[in-house]
């Protein structure tokens, strides 16, 4: 499929559902363009495992319907997992294989298998090629798990918690592979992960799943150009939401005073009494999923 014919989006989630006894993934949309890296956030147990499980065929769905490189993905569509890397918690490798042995065994799986790139990224990661998987630390075994990731040609990685266990000098490492990656413009990231600043560093688009539901899924820049933090008294804050000028999204407060997220469609400036700061992702998440009464666009307090 050439660029003119393929559609914007590598892929497309829709209406995607999974219900547990005691937790159900609702009705979740997502699309993620060509050439972009997005950042599934969230808590512990929010959906982001579930959803990329349920996106990948690991896991049965109640609902919903999954797109990638504009097609179906099916119950047995071989070619189209071909050219997806994945790297989740847990390798479904046999604990006394060496990585040499890896690479003689995934030449025979993926028809677009490079063990001259395998072999380059277990040189860049460190990684001893004659020495078992089972002797391998949880971080070692996720750069494995990323070196097999990236060499077979896929188009699209997804990443579950990929950075997580790793030191910060490795951590680098690989958020600056993965921006490599989608310098093709052929090539997608979708990426979940509780480190909260490797997605703002990393991430084109951010998405916050919050007790199975998506909150919101935007450009991050936007999403960052969008919000701000006002610091002062809550009458101070809540006149200014009066006035028009913003949103408040959620407040919380303490004995100094109030902190509020607010929505602006335009810059707000500080002014007597109010102290107006830009807002991370990190803010914007944890904000928003303390509110509750978000759609209605009033200010919860916690």
């Amino acid at each position: 499929m050439n660029m003119e014919e393929r559609e914007n989006n590598i892929l497309e989630i829709r209406g995607l559902t999974k219900h547990y006894s005691d937790f159900t993934l609702q009705d979740l949309n997502l699309e993620l363009p060509y050439g972009c890296i997005m950042g599934l956030m969230g808590e512990n147990g929010a959906g982001k495992s579930t959803t990329i499980k349920a996106a990948l065929n690991l896991i049965h769905r109640d609902g919903g319907t999954i797109r990638m490189f504009g097609e179906d993905i099916g119950e047995d569509n071989s070619r189209l997992r071909e050219n997806i890397g994945i790297v989740m918690e847990g390798l479904n490798l046999p604990d006394l294989f060496k990585a040499v042995e890896v690479d003689s065994m995934l030449r025979g799986i993926y028809r677009n298998w490079d063990s001259d790139c395998f072999y380059q990224y277990l040189e860049k990661f460190h990684i001893n090629r004659k020495k078992k998987i089972k002797e391998y630390s949880r971080g070692m075994k996720i750069k494995l798990a990323l070196s097999i990731a990236l060499s077979h040609n896929a188009g699209l990685l997804i990443l579950d918690e990929p950075t997580s266990g790793l030191d910060p000098v490795v951590r680098e490492e690989v958020l600056d592979i993965l921006k490599e990656f989608v310098m093709d413009e052929s090539h997608s990231v979708l990426i979940s992960s509780h480190i909260i600043s490797d997605i703002e560093k990393t991430a084109d688009y951010a998405a916050f799943i919050h007790q199975g539901r998506l909150m919101l899924c935007e450009e991050k820049d936007r999403l960052l150009d969008e919000y701000r933090i006002l610091k002062g008294s809550r009458s101070d804050i809540m006149k200014m939401e009066a006035d028009g000028g913003v949103q408040v999204a959620g407040m919380r407060e303490n004995s100094f005073g109030a902190e509020a997220l607010v929505k602006t469609n335009s810059p707000v400036k500080s002014k007597e009494g109010i102290v107006v700061e830009a807002a991370s992702l990190e803010e914007i998440m944890l904000f928003l999923i303390k509110s509750e009464d978000r759609s209605c666009g009033n200010a919860a307090v916690y």
